[in-house]
């Protein structure tokens, strides 16, 4: 009887944690940017605002980091060396006063998780599936194989995206391309891959944590 009465705990919901630690430093390192950033063009004034910036980037990282220890009990090691380099592409920025090291840390986190994904599916492992620590329930095998071919292809995606703005945008616009070019797409891209998902055994709670989780820089 005392067995029946126990139920097993509904796990958390943790979406609005994941959302606030994948892209809350970025949204600071943009709203500081722009608070600092001068009405004209001023080289002194934006390298000032660029730096202060940065370094708004770099605490809210860490903040975001150990956020996600003491909500979520863990830190992803996507969410370690995003960080990692974070912290050591901006001192180098705010050292330099160049901005060209800040930019290319996404490029450099696409770049390399792109080749690890694709390395492992081309020797039939799903590396996706040990970096999101099996989140998905109940997709199968042959799922997160499918699932880690995909999202490297679409890092490479992302990673030649990022070149091509960073080229031919100034730095200020670059930024709000990180906020209303590459999260819409990445979200559009994670909606994109739940029919495939679903038909590989995922659960209908699982396609809410793929929404809510998606791999990010």
């Amino acid at each position: 009887m005392a067995d029946e009465q126990i139920k097993p705990q509904a796990k958390p919901k943790s979406g609005w944690v994941n959302l606030a630690v994948d892209y809350g430093p970025l949204l600071v390192f943009f709203l500081v940017y722009k608070y600092y950033s001068p009405a004209e063009t001023e080289p002194i004034a934006e390298i000032s605002a660029m730096i202060r910036g940065t370094l708004a980037f770099m605490v809210a990282a860490v903040i975001a980091l150990v956020v996600s220890k003491i909500r979520l009990g863990k830190v992803s090691p996507m969410l370690w060396f995003s960080t990692v380099l974070i912290v050591g592409f901006g001192a180098l920025t705010i050292f330099f006063g160049d901005p060209t090291f800040v930019q290319l840390k996404p490029t450099i986190i696409y770049t390399v998780f792109g080749i690890a994904l694709l390395a492992g599916y081309s020797r039939g492992k799903a590396l996706l599936k040990y970096l999101l620590e099996a989140a998905f329930e109940g997709l199968d095998d042959a799922g997160w194989l499918k699932l880690s071919r995909n999202w490297g292809i679409f890092f490479f995606g992302l990673a030649v995206l990022n070149e091509a703005l960073r080229y031919y945008l100034s730095f200020g616009d670059w930024l709000a391309a990180k906020l209303w070019v590459f999260i819409p797409v990445t979200f559009l891209f994670t909606f994109t891959q739940i029919p495939m998902l679903l038909r590989h055994g995922l659960a209908v709670e699982g396609a809410e944590e793929v929404i809510e989780n998606p791999p990010t820089d």
